[in-house]
């Protein structure tokens, strides 16, 4: 057995002793194992919000994006930064909201904002949408760097069965408390591991950062630039706007807002947040070292970039540092994922059917429902194969299909009805199905516009298309109630 082995099993055990350790002196009800009895402070809140982002696409889809496509990736550290500054103003508001009505999820939300039970079904619905494949890219995430830092004394699919396994017990005993927890090991981790790899890795090769892109702009000339057509300036103005109202968007990332015990909570961590960003050039540096040195790699193993360079230049203990590093960041998220997806399903699917089920049922359900999602995503990771890339993009631009119903409804008098909001959204949703599933964007659909609009982000056009229905059927049925805020 390699020494990187007993290192990656290491954290898996503290992991779930953490979790243990967590839910310690807490009566596990439905209040407190989906939003920690709402009593988290500013670190807390913050560390959780950074675990929930910081994934294993962070951790192995930016390097490998700045291997495979250079100056695109920057994109990941705009959209991010942007994340955070916009939680400076939406949050507080909804946090208020929220706690006032003592809301658990996010069709919970939308639902009492709109005074609409059929909009939260909605809402639930498009979030199980874009959930399932947000968990299979940790999953598989966990199936790589398990494989790859063991040097393949676990198989990737052996990988994914443990991760399920340990994800399900960990958040049916601990809930989002352990997530809090995990996430303090888990960053203190990634922000060693990350900075060293990227001021390392430059210097062993290259001599330094600036000596490593000179070396690759004389091997590669333009890769380091955005090009004129397809991923061009265009594309990357689309993509990060959508991305970054999207941010918010996704069910167990809008739950964090109820963990806070304050409002201002939100608008301390705006200012702290976005410097969080800097770890992630140390990513980027970390793929960018490994384009000379690690050629020839395609498609997804693009993502092995990292651990690649890793295993030529560490000795096993060390890759085990890494290896546990990208472990924690599928646990966290991925147990938050778990959290979300079973509160969508118990109280915003079960619950409006069952009008007498209690919140003591409620949760009980919950936590039965974990293993049977966890189950599903795996399947979902092992026989999905290259549609599960597409249901990535899916995922990500029908969420964000949310923003505009959001967004309004933090408004004093809100321009949108409750039908105008469901009209948008299914619009919206409708529009990037049958574009991402046809793989149609703008230059196939639209030949003769100019090169620059055609590398729009297909994204944008759904969310234009949703705000033009919402604001029609809004308007087509003035006189019924507008929703205002009370």
């Amino acid at each position: 057995m390699n020494a990187a082995l007993p290192i990656i099993a290491l954290a898996v055990v503290v992991a779930l002793g953490l979790g243990l350790r967590a839910r310690s002196g807490h009566d596990m009800d439905m209040e407190q194992w989906s939003v920690g009895k709402r009593g988290f402070g500013t670190l807390l809140v913050f560390l959780l919000m950074a675990g929930e982002i910081y994934t294993t696409f962070t951790f192995l889809g930016g390097s490998g994006w700045a291997y495979g496509k250079g100056g695109p990736t920057y994109y990941i550290l705009c959209y991010l930064t942007l994340i955070y500054v916009i939680s400076y103003w939406i949050l507080p508001p909804a946090w208020r909201f929220a706690k006032e009505r003592n809301l658990f999820s996010q069709p919970d939300y939308f639902a009492a904002r709109y005074d609409s039970r059929s909009l939260g079904i909605l809402v639930a619905l498009v979030g199980i949408v874009a959930l399932v494949p947000y968990m299979v890219l940790q999953l598989k995430g966990l199936g790589i760097i398990v494989a790859t830092a063991s040097y393949g004394a676990i198989s990737p699919t052996l990988a994914i069965w443990i991760g399920a396994v340990v994800l399900t017990v960990y958040v049916m005993v601990s809930g989002v408390r352990g997530s809090a927890w995990t996430a303090v090991l888990k960053d203190f981790m990634i922000l060693f591991v990350v900075i060293f790899l990227g001021i390392y890795l430059p210097y062993h090769y290259y001599g330094g950062i600036g000596a490593m892109f000179t070396a690759i702009d004389g091997a590669k000339p333009g890769f380091l630039a955005l090009p004129d057509r397809g991923q061009s300036a265009t594309w990357f103005a689309s993509t990060t706007l959508l991305t970054a109202l999207g941010g918010w968007m996704f069910p167990h990332i809008f739950a964090s807002i109820y963990t806070a015990s304050d409002a201002r909570t939100f608008r301390r961590n705006a200012v702290f947040l976005p410097l969080y960003q800097l770890m992630l050039l140390f990513v980027f540096f970390a793929g960018f070292a490994a384009v000379l040195q690690v050629p020839g790699l395609t498609g997804p193993d693009v993502d092995l970039s990292l651990f690649k360079i890793a295993l030529q230049t560490f000795p096993p203990w060390f890759v085990g540092i890494i290896g546990a590093t990208g472990v924690l960041t599928a646990l966290v998220p991925g147990s938050m994922i778990l959290i979300a997806g079973s509160t969508l399903i118990a109280q915003n699917l079960y619950r409006p059917l069952a009008r007498n089920a209690t919140d003591a049922t409620t949760g009980r359900l919950a936590k039965g429902i974990a293993p049977l999602l966890a189950l599903a995503c795996v399947g979902f990771t092992l026989y999905g194969g290259e549609t599960i890339v597409q249901l990535l993009l899916i995922g990500y631009a029908v969420v964000t299909q949310l923003f505009p119903a959001f967004i309004f409804s933090l408004m004093p008098n809100n321009p949108l009805t409750r039908a105008g909001a469901m009209a948008g959204i299914l619009a919206g949703v409708a529009a990037v199905a049958v574009t991402v599933v046809g793989g149609y964007t703008l230059a196939k659909l639209f030949p003769g516009l100019p090169g620059p609009v055609q590398d729009l982000n297909i994204g944008v056009v759904a969310l234009a298309l949703n705000l033009a229905v919402a604001f029609a059927v809004s308007l087509a049925g003035r006189g019924g109630q507008r929703t205002a805020i009370p």
